[in-house]
C-alpha cells in the first residue's frame, strides 16, 4: 500500500473507532492505544488520573516500541477491520 493510500485508509480507521458508540473490551482499547501512539509518533506519557490504568497504557506501549510507525498503521487498520469483521 502506498505512504498516502495508508494514511488514509488508517485515519478511516480511527474514525471509525471515534464514531463508535458502543464500548470496546479494554484490552481492545490498550492495543489500539499503543499502536496509534506508535502510529503517530506521540510519545506523551498517558494523562489518565488513575494510576493503572497509565501502568497499562505504559506497558502497552512498551509492547510495540520495535516497530514502524508503518508497521503500526498496518496493525491498527487491521484490528479495527477484524473487530468489525468479528464483533457480535
Amino acid at each position: 500500500m502506498a505512504p498516502e493510500e495508508l494514511d488514509i485508509t488508517f485515519q478511516d480507521s480511527v474514525n471509525r473507532i471515534n464514531n463508535h458508540t458502543e464500548l470496546f473490551p479494554a484490552d481492545f482499547l490498550l492495543r489500539l492505544y499503543a499502536y496509534y501512539k506508535k502510529a503517530t509518533n506521540n510519545y506523551e506519557r498517558p494523562s489518565s488520573r488513575t494510576p493503572i490504568i497509565n501502568a497499562f497504557k505504559t506497558n502497552a506501549l512498551f509492547q510495540v516500541k520495535n516497530i514502524s510507525e508503518t508497521e503500526a498503521k498496518e496493525t491498527y487498520i487491521e484490528l479495527v477491520d477484524n473487530y468489525f469483521l468479528y464483533r457480535k
